[in-house]
């Protein structure tokens, strides 16, 4: 059966100047300003129209004026939580905020206190770091380990069921599928992780955001439909930022199912306004949970098969850098330990060389480093030809 494209996700579209952290910060953060952006995870891909026409619909009223959450706007997000994921969850059950991180932030001092510790799972998106020592709290690491075959990465249970009981978490931050590489967690990985946490009385946060973009068939399983244990410590985080390129639209939500843990959790939000949606987020999320799926599918086919133009690249071009590919998301980890060089000749490589602007996998954690993380979510010719130059800067005379 032949495909439809309705999409034109080759469609190149200048970023530069429309005040873009991907674009418009790289002398600030990278030093110099003539490098490709592959970096901070949003698309180079334009919207789904149904989300701009919607939009410039409402904002077309003169007047924007204090905004009531209408009853749909929930209801969008548990019809595509049941719809996408086969997810049940009950209107009481969720709750608004402006941001998955900060929406770590808020549980992490509603239900931790200074000195506390929190457990990480290195390499990990790094704000689980930030947010966490910058609030005072004392991290614990329980780094992920290579596979027997080297190809991807696991949880190590014996490490963590040390680090739980001679540590004393009180808060386990677990990102699901994992960033950077793109991992969905198996159910019994994540039934394991709630029986720990719930006999070690530790409170599990599950960044889902990057749920929605499963690949190659993988279903998203959210921690909180594991069982019981899970229901019992969890409290999960999702949005339609990463899934639908909206990130600059701040809308985030959160589902918490124990009573025991939302009950006052909410009430804290809600007495402190960190719950109150503005007009805009309430419409681009309904607008984009009822209508772009179909752009959201053809989307990720379309990063399906950028991944594959990178694979084939590396494999034939720059064999010693080696990507892993992800279950979900846009996000390749690139493994480039087998270059030899320190994290700062690869950044300086890529940076200063091949003029490509990547997150340096340090950032992740000291078990990032010989890592890079490449976000393909651009068009796939834009993407190659970035790719040519990093294959120049490291065999010039035969490539």
């Amino acid at each position: 059966m032949e495909t439809t494209h309705c999409y034109d996700f080759d469609r190149e579209i200048e970023r530069h100047g429309t005040g873009a952290l991907k674009t418009d910060a790289l002398a600030e953060l990278f030093g110099r300003a003539d490098i490709t952006p592959l970096w901070v995870a949003d698309m180079d891909f334009a919207i789904a129209p149904e989300i701009v026409e919607g939009m410039t619909r409402r904002m077309s009223h003169p007047i924007y004026g204090y905004a009531s959450t209408p009853e749909s706007y929930w209801q969008s997000i548990i019809d595509w939580l049941a719809r996408r994921h086969g997810w049940k969850v009950d209107r009481e059950e969720l709750l608004f905020t402006p941001g998955v991180v900060r929406g770590i932030a808020y549980v992490l001092n509603f239900f931790t206190k200074p000195g506390n510790t929190v457990l990480i799972q290195p390499p990990v998106y790094h704000p689980f770091r930030l947010v966490t020592e910058g609030n005072n709290r004392r991290v614990v690491t329980n780094p992920l380990k290579f596979s027997e075959n080297g190809t991807t990465l696991e949880m190590d249970f014996d490490d963590l069921e040390r680090k739980l009981e001679a540590e004393h978490p009180a808060l386990m931050i677990l990102c699901n599928p994992h960033n950077p590489a793109g991992i969905q967690w198996s159910r019994d990985d994540l039934a394991r992780v709630a029986s720990l946490c719930r006999r070690h009385g530790v409170i599990v946060i599950s960044d889902e955001i990057h749920g929605d973009l499963m690949l190659y068939g993988k279903r998203h399983i959210p921690f909180l439909s594991v069982g019981p244990d899970a229901e019992a410590v969890g409290i999960t985080l999702g949005a339609p930022s990463k899934t639908f390129n909206i990130p600059g639209i701040i809308s985030s939500w959160i589902v918490v199912k124990n009573p025991a843990l939302r009950k006052p959790f909410y009430e804290w939000m809600e007495c402190n306004e960190f719950s109150s949606p503005t007009f805009m987020a309430t419409t681009a999320t309904e607008i984009a949970y009822r209508t772009a799926e179909p752009w959201l599918e053809e989307m990720l086919r379309y990063i399906e098969g950028n991944i594959a133009a990178v694979e084939r690249y590396f494999a034939e071009n720059i064999p010693e850098i080696k990507p892993m590919r992800p279950q979900a998301s846009f996000l390749v980890w690139l493994d480039c330990r087998r270059l030899g060089l320190s994290q700062a000749e690869l950044t300086d490589l890529f940076i200063n060389h091949a003029r490509l602007a990547l997150n340096d996998g340090e950032m992740f954690g000291v078990e990032g480093r010989g890592f890079m993380r490449l976000n393909v979510a651009t068009p796939r010719h834009r993407l190659l030809k970035a790719l040519k130059r990093l294959a120049t800067a490291l065999h010039p005379v035969t490539i």
